[in-house]
């Protein structure tokens, strides 16, 4: 490891005086003249893949937690997202969601025969047909983010609230960056 990765382990690990190799510096001593790169390039882009697995793996925990899958729980928030009576209709929530027609109707069904959700019929336009969050559905959801913003917050325990906004600020920077090529 370079000497200012190990000072940047240390300091990250918030331990004076010591190194701390994570599994990304043990990548980079591997690999290193073997493969032609660049070493602070290539310690954050793994650094961030690997934080996205952990996360990934964090919040499906949290929603194994409250019975949920990933794909129901995407679909109650965006019903939830529309505040109450936490309505929409099953083309917007194909739309937002990337989803075909038959897709979405698969998906429907799922979760209206667990109780989460509700097809309604408009009053005005019996071919219009409304997707409802059901009580049920809303407590589902909202257990399920509590628990996935508890984990959230578990796994930035190590930084000050500074270093939190610092994190963001440098994350959002390069977000922008990629986002407007």
């Amino acid at each position: 490891m370079s000497e200012q990765g190990a000072a940047g382990a240390a300091d990250a690990a918030g331990v004076t005086g010591a190194v701390v190799e994570d599994s990304v510096d043990r990548h980079i001593a591997r690999w290193r003249g073997k493969a032609p790169f660049d070493v602070p390039t290539e310690e954050v882009i793994t650094r961030i893949q690997l934080l996205t697995r952990h996360i990934k793996q964090v919040k499906d925990r949290a929603l194994a937690e409250t019975g949920l899958q990933v794909f129901e729980f995407e679909t109650l928030h965006r019903l939830a997202s529309r505040g109450r009576p936490w309505r929409a209709t099953p083309s917007e929530l194909a739309a937002e969601l990337l989803l075909s027609p038959a897709g979405m109707t698969g998906r429907l069904a799922t979760l209206e025969e667990a109780g989460l959700v509700r097809r309604l019929r408009a009053a005005a336009d019996r071919r219009r047909v409304d997707v409802e969050l059901t009580e049920e559905g809303h407590a589902r959801w909202t257990a399920a983010m509590r628990l996935r913003g508890e984990a959230e917050t578990a796994m930035l325990e190590p930084f000050e609230p500074a270093e939190r906004a610092a994190l963001s600020a440098l994350l959002k920077r390069m977000l922008l960056h990629v986002e407007t090529r």
